[in-house]
C-alpha cells in the first residue's frame, strides 16, 4: 500500500509541475537569483529499516529552459549512504511570499556503511518544496523528497527524506566576499 501511495505522490510531483507550469508568470519570479540551498532533515523517516539524519548541498541556478531550471546536489546520511546528482526544478510562486519547488533529478547512489540497500548505483530523487520567501530573496522551507531506481535495479525499496531547507541567493554570498 505504502508503495502504491509514494509511486502516486511522484506522479502527483509531475503531474502539478506541467499543470501549475501554464500559470501566468508574476514579478515576483523576475528577479530571482541563482540560490545555494542548504538542508538537513530526516532520511529513510518513512521505513525506517536505516533511519536518520541527511544533510544537503545544493546549487540551484537562475538560468531558465523554458520554466525549468537546473540544479546539482551533493547529500549524505549519517548511517553512511551518500548521494551525488544534478536535475531540474520548477518554481512556481503563490503572490510574493510562496514559492512551490517540484524537482526531479537522477543520482548516483552509494550506500558505503550504511544498511539502506537501494537497490541500484542510479536512483531518481523526485521531491516537492514548500518555502517562504523573504525580502532579500533568501528561502526557507519544507521539502520531501522520494528516491527510487524506477525498478532499474533488482529491487526497488526506496526512500523518502523530510528536510528543512535554508536557499540563500549567491549574489548574498558574493558580496559577503567582497
Amino acid at each position: 500500500m505504502f508503495r502504491i501511495i509514494t509511486k502516486l505522490a511522484g506522479i502527483s510531483v509531475i503531474a502539478l509541475t506541467f499543470l501549475l507550469s501554464g500559470a501566468p508568470a508574476n514579478t515576483a519570479s523576475a528577479d530571482d537569483p541563482a540560490f545555494l540551498t542548504i538542508a538537513a532533515g530526516a532520511w529513510d523517516f518513512n521505513k525506517r529499516d536505516d533511519q536518520g539524519a541527511e544533510f544537503r548541498l545544493e546549487y540551484r541556478s537562475d538560468h531558465k529552459l523554458w520554466e525549468l531550471k537546473p540544479f546539482g546536489a551533493v547529500a549524505a546520511s549519517n548511517t553512511g549512504s551518500f548521494f551525488i546528482g544534478a536535475g531540474v526544478l520548477m518554481d512556481i510562486y503563490f503572490g510574493r511570499r510562496w514559492v512551490v519547488t517540484p524537482s526531479f533529478a537522477p543520482h548516483y547512489y552509494s550506500q558505503g556503511s550504511s544498511d539502506k540497500d537501494l537497490g541500484h548505483e542510479l536512483e531518481f530523487r523526485s521531491q516537492l518544496e514548500i518555502a517562504y520567501r523573504f525580502d532579500d530573496r533568501s528561502r526557507v522551507g519544507l521539502s520531501i523528497s522520494h528516491y527510487s531506481n524506477a525498478s532499474i535495479g533488482d529491487k526497488n525499496p526506496g526512500t523518502e527524506s523530510l528536510m528543512l531547507n535554508y536557499s540563500i541567493p549567491t549574489t548574498t554570498i558574493t558580496n559577503w566576499l567582497d
